[in-house]
């Protein structure tokens, strides 16, 4: 009631005003009539306060998203399914829900009444050209009676998440020689080529299968010892993505630094598609993905990656180098150094494909010449190692140029001599 009291609108403070100054007057001129209409003046704000306040605690509220997951440019519908959970039918509902500023502005809606036991869905769209988590809610209804005398304001606790993920391109398959660890398509093989199981035993654990129990190799053993079970063999890669600063030109959606990020997550969503489980590394190390939905993991972590002050790849190059068993390497580099191109180069050995996609921020507003001498030279120097290089300018798509990954035509002669 106290909250029903302080949600009176101007009328309602009025009308309560006038009744308890009608009540006065009646008092002291002994109106019975004045005195009747005074009752009636007062006591309006004062039910209408009582049951706007009654109202207040009994709605539910529940929010959907479709879909939960995003891209840039891309729509999502958020559903509002609002029940009335008591015997009485509502006034009139104001409801807005609260969006960050990236997603549109506050959608507003008016609901006239809801009835008893009733339920209400709303839909409205929201759209975001610049990637990121965003929290969408909580809530807030203002609760009126149908004279206006009561606004009464609530927010709901609930909120979700939309996550906005970077753009995702769709790539042309391309033979990349050396990706799969050990050769193969990446499909299930046995440990050992001796039939479907691997007769090179491993002691008994909770759970095993007694049907799998190898008896001559308990019998040597003194243990129960079971068969191995088929294993899944899954090739390695990693992808290393440069989020320095000053590595990049532009701001904004068409900035080097999202175009960057934009083909890193087409880069992985692709590589994952084809069976290669992937690492993220960037300038500040290794990033941790979930091996459940490699895919989903990957672009939420792409989707909320921020610029990093660093002024080497050192930290980069070196998580590439201890976590090992990469099959293939695929680097979206800035702008960058010959003698950072060295460091990166010498990851590349026998046995390992490696790809460079090199950003040409001298197309992007704020490049210069020296940026463009530095790229011819890095070019170089990767290739020198047996890089393959993928050059992107400003303007072009990543699915463009990705076909330059097969290494055709993009071999340069090794600054010593060699042929790369």
């Amino acid at each position: 009631m106290r909250a029903g009291l302080r949600a009176l609108t101007s009328r309602g403070r009025s009308f309560l005003a006038s009744g308890i100054a009608a009540l006065v007057m009646a008092v002291l001129l002994g109106e019975n009539d004045l005195f009747r209409i005074g009752v009636l003046i007062t006591a309006l704000p004062l039910l209408a306060a009582m049951v706007a306040a009654r109202t207040r605690y009994r709605l539910s509220c529940a929010r959907r998203l479709d879909p939960a997951r995003a891209e840039v440019g891309g729509e999502a519908t958020v559903t509002l399914r609002l029940e009335n959970v008591t015997r009485l039918p509502t006034g009139l509902l104001l409801i807005e829900d609260t969006v960050p500023y990236a997603l549109g502005v506050r959608p507003r809606f008016v609901l006239d009444r809801v009835e008893a036991r009733g339920v209400r869905e709303i839909d409205y769209r929201v759209r975001s050209d610049l990637r990121g988590r965003y929290t969408i809610g909580p809530l807030s209804i203002r609760i009126a009676d149908p004279f206006g005398l009561v606004e009464l304001a609530r927010s709901f606790t609930i909120s979700d998440t939309l996550v906005v993920t970077p753009q995702v391109v769709a790539l042309p398959h391309v033979r990349l020689s050396g990706e799969w660890t050990g050769g193969g398509d990446s499909r299930t093989r046995s440990v050992a080529a001796a039939g479907d199981d691997d007769v090179a035993p491993r002691e008994y654990r909770q759970g095993d299968d007694l049907r799998r129990v190898h008896w001559r190799s308990t019998a040597r053993h003194g243990e129960l010892m079971v068969r191995r079970e088929e294993q899944q063999w899954q090739s390695r890669g990693a992808l290393l993505l440069d989020t320095r600063r000053h590595a990049h030109r532009g701001e904004g959606p068409r900035s080097s630094f999202e175009v960057a990020v934009s083909a890193a997550a087409s880069i992985g969503v692709h590589l994952a598609r084809e069976g290669l489980g992937l690492r993220l590394v960037t300038d500040q190390g290794a990033e941790h993905l979930t091996d459940q939905g490699l895919s989903h993991s990957l672009l939420d972590t792409l989707a909320v990656i921020k610029h990093s002050p660093a002024r080497s790849l050192e930290m980069g190059v070196s998580a590439l180098r201890q976590g090992g068993g990469d099959g293939l390497i695929v680097a979206v580099l800035g702008a960058m150094e010959p003698e950072e191109a060295r460091e990166l180069g010498r990851l590349r050995h026998s046995g390992i494909t490696a790809v460079a996609v090199l950003l040409d921020v001298s197309s992007w507003e704020g490049g210069d010449g020296t940026a463009a001498e530095n790229q011819r030279a890095v070019e170089t120097v990767l290739a020198g190692y047996g890089w393959r290089i993928v050059t992107l300018p400003a303007g072009t798509s990543i699915a463009t140029v990705w076909p330059d990954a097969a290494g055709r035509g993009r071999y340069v002669l090794d600054p010593t001599g060699g042929a790369a």
